[in-house]
């Protein structure tokens, strides 16, 4: 998606999803902005201005905030829940009208699943997860 990105994931052993989100969040924020800063961007004289904006509230020191803080993690119960999650996901940029089919789009896992070639290198799991009743 163009303003967001959704994803099913969980930590190994040992780590904690919390830290994993924060230090991705932190890696891809400050590519992106070198991407911006050294390639020809057309967006550039407006976009690092913008980005810095968001920053003005901030108590900590940062030159540019591309990624809302928080996130809006939920815990996969179920497989029906899994399943749900993953459906909304692949349907996603079909909604917001980006592609007609789920596996049109590039940067999802849909493509894996329909066996498509993909950008995305994923594990594809069908989750064994306990039902509670």
């Amino acid at each position: 998606m163009h303003s967001h990105l959704h994803m099913i994931c969980r930590a190994a052993e040992g780590f904690q999803l919390t830290d994993i989100l924060r230090d991705f969040k932190r890696y891809t924020s400050k590519k992106i902005v070198k991407q911006i800063e050294d390639e020809p961007e057309s967006r550039q004289e407006w976009l690092l201005p913008f980005l810095q904006k968001y920053c003005e509230h901030l108590k900590r020191e940062q030159r540019f905030k591309l990624w809302q803080d928080g996130n809006h993690a939920k815990v996969i119960y179920s497989n029906s829940f899994f399943y749900e999650k993953l459906n909304y996901i692949h349907q996603n940029p079909v909604q917001e009208m980006i592609v007609e089919k789920q596996e049109e789009y590039l940067f999802s896992s849909a493509r894996n699943y329909a066996e498509l070639p993909s950008l995305l290198e994923i594990i594809l799991e069908t989750p064994q997860l306990k039902t509670y009743l």
